[in-house]
């Protein structure tokens, strides 16, 4: 095949340029990127005809460059952060944002960052004030904790509680708490980074009362007890509790610190699931700072919440990372939102989101499964078999890694492409709709599926099966 030919016929990008569509294109995005485009998608169509064979490929590519620069350009404009439609069943899913945040809140955080506020202002005052007292006191009060701040996520909290307090002493771990979380972030480096020397004891699995008295001496500065809230080693085990911890600390004088990691206030046992640490109860138990993430089962914005002893953290609200690490004011408005919610149980349950889709009964997520069944039967039932069918949601987000709750999915089989197919289709969808697929079905566990976003599965269904409405 001559491919020189094909080569003369790609347009110029001057030319290109000064055609209709994209002198039009100009006029709503800046020339430089469509110039950019442009030089992209024709050295595109000089790689395709180098690589390809097929001349009517070839020239398919050609007539359609304008169209394809549009595209480009059109990626460029679009905003990339979209709103989705959680079909996977993990309710604190760390990929799609994790916990979910009330409408109240947001709308709290939207009546705020639109105007000034009081972020760092004490009104009585008319001085300076901190970001951290609109919600310290409310924090302290519901965990029991003397005083209380929060920077921008758990892993930053460890890391500055551990540079202001124990820089150039040794920390007390179990290796059984040596946790690595996503992305390859481990505790052992954290400490690290921070300056502290780590002083593992115990053995994976066992770990005593006296492994760590035996490694207490003279360097050391803390005890510090990570709970393993992602992952859980069964059979022949054994670990030290919070509260023998804490009657160590005393003891030895020396200060007890808990990264708890998911920031439970409720006690979740109440409500059918296992039983989690709260906050409260390591504050009761006598832990000197305890830590936690605000995005997972609290039910807030991503945040990293220290509470514990004044003294101890007014030494840490004063070291050179709090401002580096510190939230901004949408985390500050949101977190005092919802800590609001935990002044009253009952309306944090009814209230969070995160704890909503915990408590929803099976028999209310099966009723809603079959509701979109027959939305969905009704528009694509000749090209698909759509079953309800019982399934299992999980926690997720490094919370509860053994707990399975009762819940119902739409299981869906295309008739005309492959599962495999569908499921990317929605996934590139306007609203993409996120699913599992096993058996060569696709899985929508309806536990996720938020009140409302039943209309954009079916419209979701509707545009990849090219039907209008009925």
């Amino acid at each position: 095949m001559e491919k020189n030919k094909y080569y003369r016929l790609i347009p110029k990008v001057d030319i290109l340029m000064e055609s209709e569509t994209i002198k039009e294109l100009c006029t709503d995005v800046k020339r430089e990127y469509v110039l950019e485009a442009a030089r992209n998608i024709t050295e595109g169509i000089r790689g395709f005809i180098n690589d390809s064979d097929d001349e009517n490929a070839i020239i398919s590519r050609i007539e359609n460059v304008e169209q394809d620069i549009k595209a480009e350009v059109n990626s460029y404009a679009a905003m990339r952060m979209k709103r989705v439609v959680n079909g996977t069943g993990t309710i604190l899913h760390t990929n799609l944002g994790r916990a979910v945040i009330s409408k109240e809140a947001a709308a709290r955080v939207t009546e705020l960052v639109t105007g000034y506020s009081n972020l760092e202002y004490d009104l009585e005052a008319g001085a300076r004030g901190s970001r951290y007292s609109h919600f310290e006191k409310l924090i302290a009060k519901i965990t029991g904790a003397e005083s209380a701040m929060a920077v921008n996520n758990n892993a930053a909290a460890v890391l500055l509680i551990l540079s202001a307090l124990f820089r150039d002493r040794e920390v007390i771990v179990s290796r059984g708490e040596l946790v690595e979380i996503g992305g390859s972030f481990r505790v052992p480096d954290v400490m690290s980074q921070s300056g502290c020397s780590l002083v593992e004891v115990g053995t994976t699995n066992k770990t005593h009362l006296y492994d760590y008295e035996n490694a207490i001496n003279e360097e050391t500065g803390a005890l510090l007890k990570v709970h393993t809230s992602n992952y859980r080693i069964v059979g022949f085990t054994e670990s030290v509790s919070i509260e023998e911890l804490a009657e160590l600390s005393k003891k030895k004088g020396i200060p007890l610190i808990e990264d708890i990691g998911s920031g439970v206030l409720v006690d979740l046992s109440k409500y059918g699931l296992a039983y989690e640490p709260t906050v409260q109860a390591s504050i009761k138990a006598g832990a000197d700072i305890v830590c936690f993430s605000g995005d997972k089962l609290l039910g807030g914005p991503q945040a990293g919440i220290i509470v514990g002893k004044k003294a101890l953290l007014d030494k840490i609200k004063k070291h050179p990372l709090t401002r580096a690490l510190r939230i901004d004011k949408f985390t500050a408005i949101a977190l005092e939102a919802v800590f609001h919610e935990y002044m009253d149980e009952e309306r944090a349950v009814k209230n969070i989101p995160v704890l909503k889709l915990i408590n929803r009964s099976a028999e209310e997520i099966r009723k809603q499964a079959e509701v979109l069944q027959g939305l969905l039967t009704d528009q694509v039932g000749n090209l698909c078999e759509i079953n309800v069918v019982e399934c299992e949601s999980q926690i997720g987000g490094g919370s509860l890694p053994l707990q399975r709750i009762e819940s119902f999915s739409l299981s869906v089989r295309p008739l005309n492409m492959t599962t495999s197919l569908l499921e990317r289709f929605l996934r590139h969808e306007e609203h993409p709709v996120v699913g599992r697929v096993v058996n060569d079905c696709l899985i929508m566990d309806m536990r996720t599926v938020l009140n409302g976003e039943e209309e954009l599965i079916l419209h979701a269904f509707k545009n990849i099966f090219g039907l209008e409405d009925k």
